[in-house]
């Protein structure tokens, strides 16, 4: 069983930054791929960023060039680097992480971009 906690979410101005954070329970941690999705206002859950074992990167066209996604293998976390935030970016961001025959979800955070 692996619990994910995200934490960093808040209010930003449009242009400003923020890092969300992704601690995991449990010794497996570098085994799983884990990735970044987010759920905006009356629409549905879509991918941001994911990160492989391997330390692989994908990212949202919409995203890329602005968010970077990061992993910790010491300290079993995952990390989203924000920036130039804009309204659009306006979401809950839930962590998720994966491997054969398992996936686990956070409860996720709120990040809001407004003036």
């Amino acid at each position: 069983q692996v619990q994910l906690v995200e934490s960093g979410g808040g209010w930003v101005q449009p242009g400003g930054s923020l890092r969300l954070s992704c601690a995991a329970s449990g010794n497996s941690f570098s085994f799983y791929n884990m990735g970044w999705y987010r759920q905006r206002p009356e629409k549905q859950r879509e991918l941001v960023a994911t990160i492989s074992s391997g330390g692989s990167t994908n990212y949202a066209d919409s995203v890329k060039g602005r968010f970077t996604i990061s992993r910790d293998n010491v300290k079993n976390t995952v990390y989203l680097q924000m920036n130039s935030l804009k309204p659009e970016d306006t979401a809950v961001y839930y962590c998720s992480g994966w491997r054969t025959l398992s996936n686990y979800w956070g409860q996720g955070t709120q990040v809001t971009v407004s003036s």
